[in-house]
């Protein structure tokens, strides 16, 4: 399972990341959001998402989830505002997603797991590139989406409409012309801590910014996530399902609110 890093129930948290012993460093992601513990912030400032150029470029099975890519060579889409001074690119966004409809998103809410849960990553402009970002405590911001089954959700559309051509792990496809703005809730509410990326190397450099408000997506949309694989083209097939982490401690995190 080394390919996918032991996602699935042979191999337990323990042995999922065992090269990487910043996995139990004391910033790590994903965490359980306890509403109850939670500190409304006044001083954060709301979120601004100036998507209105991004420029979307190929989708990718890269063996744990899909990949659609953004031209992050300029301002195009960027991300400024909330908790985060500078101004932030979108580099990629993916989704974590379940075997079945119960599971899948990997922050939790008062212990309530969503169907699946939408990361969009962007990097500190201030930092030249992702490369360099990645390494830094302030480089990386990702919007996280709660996705909850109920009405298909026509932005999703285009995406599930190509994933039949990328279906095993290494393939790729272009993909143009995607509005990642209609991937977001209305309400742009959310709950932010500093945490780490939740995929090898798991770097420690991640600002999230988490909305409060899903989104909602059918089941038929999400059956289509389940139809790809971790597998690369003639090896056994393995479904890509259950790629989520599940949540770490807080080690003395606070966890902040935009709202009341």
């Amino acid at each position: 399972m080394s390919h996918h890093w032991g996602y699935g129930p042979d191999n337990g948290p323990e042995h999922w990341f065992k090269d990487f012993p910043i996995a139990n460093g004391k910033r790590q992601s994903p965490v359980e959001i306890d509403t109850k513990a939670v500190v409304p912030d006044p001083s954060l400032q709301p979120l601004v998402v100036s998507y209105e150029q991004a420029t979307s470029r190929r989708i990718v099975n890269n063996g744990h989830a899909f990949n659609v890519e953004f031209d992050d060579s300029q301002d195009k889409a960027v991300l400024k505002g909330g908790p985060l001074a500078g101004t932030y690119r979108l580099s990629q966004f993916h989704f974590h997603w379940g075997s079945s409809d119960g599971q899948g998103s990997e922050h939790t809410v008062d212990k309530k797991k969503y169907s699946a849960e939408l990361h969009l990553v962007h990097w500190n402009t201030k930092y030249g590139d992702f490369g360099k970002a990645v390494q830094q405590a302030d480089g990386l911001a990702v919007l996280g989406v709660f996705l909850k089954i109920g009405d298909a959700k026509p932005g999703l559309q285009k995406v599930v409409s190509v994933l039949d051509s990328i279906k095993y792990k290494g393939q790729s496809a272009s993909f143009t012309d995607f509005d990642p703005r209609r991937l977001l809730p209305e309400s742009l509410d959310y709950w932010t801590y500093p945490g780490s990326l939740t995929t090898p190397p798991l770097l420690e450099s991640v600002t999230w910014i988490v909305f409060r408000e899903p989104i909602s997506v059918s089941s038929e949309q999400l059956l289509a996530f389940r139809k790809l694989k971790f597998s690369a083209e003639g090896e056994p097939e393995e479904p890509m399902v259950d790629n989520w982490r599940p949540t770490q401690p807080l080690h003395g995190r606070q966890i902040k609110a935009s709202f009341k």
